[in-house]
């Protein structure tokens, strides 16, 4: 019998009265392992009334109790990675050890909201005027929201709802459709841990539960990752309802090699980068920019990727899982043989990928073009499959140029030994995330992930001190206490403090 996924609501998992549900596929074998509800208009109500009546005295914990929530939260994460990371395996088809990353990345967010006391703090500054002190406090917003993508489907709602829920808040979360029962079991776990009825919700469906959360008066601050279009729509949508709004979109990474790098090092950081994850990472590098000489090494890049296969989490050899649907399988094929047709070389073409014993799963091999250029769909679009693109130029100049023309700015990374090099590199990239001899330079969590230009919509990132500042507001208060015998100096006409 299928599993039907429940719903998280006030503390409790319950059957969703929905008649629309949606099928959760094994991408390795198109089984439907679960039957995911369309929450209805009622139950969304339920679950937002809930949170909005639990923050009332959520807000009102104090923060050391929230902090100590959050630790006994990461220790039960701790305890149950690897039963975490089988779900996400069976439903996503990461590769065992992809999907325990998948979480211990996830743990890490939590482990920093349990330092929230200290994020938490205001400022002082005494005697601003005669006998007049003035601070600040850091308090909650209310009621906050997720939208997460199938792609880390443990990692991404950490991100969100345990910086939100340590400051004060309470959320509402709607995970992917497509991989939902991750975070269902992150939700019994943080029951476990001892968090109050109400605290976090979860709701399941697609765009039209997404829009109620978007237009609810009740929802105070949205936090999403996922396409660029999408991303658009729920930041547009969501201002012009008056919220907050933190809009993680699209990519197109690129990785800078300088002649003077470690040729060894250059090559294995390329095969992980761009077609691990089965290249489903926003963080993914798509685009390997060779300058001068270092261009001789596309063939050796070329030969290292396709020693690598694709297969089932069970299979040890496997070095990364199939695509996420068959829709986006067939995106990535169509992608692959417009390269062909616009011009770009196909070094290492792995449309016709074949895994033994999976005859139906969403498998796309290893894929590298050469001569690519910056007019062709798989520059310009974000294919989200183990595809990489190799460009060559003559200098850190041009690199930099070609890196700033992309309309994306999410990560990038140079490779090089030469430390002049890579200051010029990370000054001038207009990019928000640079790594230094590392492929994929995802901050942790004490810092904040800091996407620019079309990778991002708003104002503050997730996680680290910019997550504290989004879930959020400052309430600065300045006062005087008067002696009870201190004359009255008359009414001050003017807005000096004295």
């Amino acid at each position: 019998m299928t599993t039907q996924v429940q719903l998280f609501i006030n503390g409790e998992f319950v059957h969703s009265k929905s008649e629309k549900f949606i099928p959760v596929t094994n991408p390795a074998t198109q089984e439907v392992i679960a039957q995911v509800p369309c929450t209805t208009p009622d139950e969304m109500e339920h679950a937002i009334r809930s949170a909005k009546e639990a923050f009332l005295s959520w807000k009102e914990t104090p923060v050391s109790e929230r902090a100590r929530l959050m630790m006994r939260f990461a220790a039960l994460l701790k305890e149950h990675q690897a039963d975490i990371a089988d779900i996400i395996c069976r439903e996503l088809g990461k590769t065992v050890e992809d999907a325990k990353g998948d979480v211990w990345r996830g743990i890490e967010v939590v482990e920093q909201a349990a330092n929230i006391p200290s994020l938490m703090m205001g400022e002082t500054v005494e005697n601003v005027a005669r006998s007049i002190d003035t601070y600040s406090y850091i308090q909650p917003l209310g009621v906050c929201a997720g939208i997460t993508p199938f792609n880390f489907p443990a990692m991404i709602p950490l991100w969100m709802f345990p910086m939100a829920i340590a400051c004060g808040n309470t959320f509402v979360l709607k995970p992917s459709e497509q991989d939902p029962m991750t975070v269902n079991r992150i939700a019994e776990l943080f029951a476990e841990a001892g968090a109050p009825k109400g605290v976090l919700q979860v709701v399941h469906g697609n765009k039209e539960q997404v829009d109620v959360l978007l237009h609810h008066k009740d929802i105070k601050a949205i936090s999403f990752v996922g396409s660029v279009n999408v991303g658009q729509y729920i930041y547009k949508t969501g201002t012009d309802n008056l919220k907050r709004v933190q809009a993680f979109a699209g990519a197109k990474n690129h990785m800078v090699i300088m002649p003077d790098a470690n040729k060894n090092q250059v090559v294995n950081a390329l095969v992980g980068a761009s077609v691990g994850a089965a290249g489903q990472r926003c963080m993914a590098i798509s685009v390997a920019v060779f300058v001068g000489a270092a261009a001789e090494w596309i063939p050796d890049v070329a030969a290292a990727i396709g020693k690598v296969r694709p297969g089932v989490y069970t299979d040890p050899n496997a070095a990364y899982g199939p695509q996420i649907s068959p829709q986006a399988r067939a995106r990535v094929l169509s992608l692959i043989e417009q390269g062909k047709k616009e011009g770009a070389t196909c070094l290492l073409d792995g449309s016709g990928i074949v895994v033994d014993g999976y005859p139906n799963g969403n498998w796309v091999g290893p894929t590298v073009f050469s001569n690519v250029t910056t007019d062709m769909a798989i520059y310009k679009e974000e294919i989200f499959g183990p595809v990489l693109n190799t460009m060559t130029v003559n200098s850190l100049d041009e690199a930099i140029a070609l890196v700033n023309a992309s309309p994306f700015g999410n990560g990038t990374a140079i490779f090089t030994a030469s430390g002049h090099a890579a200051r010029k590199y990370q000054h001038e990239v207009e990019v928000g995330q640079v790594g230094i001899n590392i492929p994929i330079p995802v901050p942790l969590p004490f810092f904040s992930f800091t996407g620019w230009k079309g990778s991002f919509y708003g104002d503050q990132h997730a996680y680290g001190k910019q997550a504290v500042r989004f879930y959020t507001e400052t309430k600065t208060i300045t006062a005087r206490w008067f002696e009870d015998d201190m004359a009255a100096t008359g009414p001050n006409m003017s807005i000096n403090l004295r």
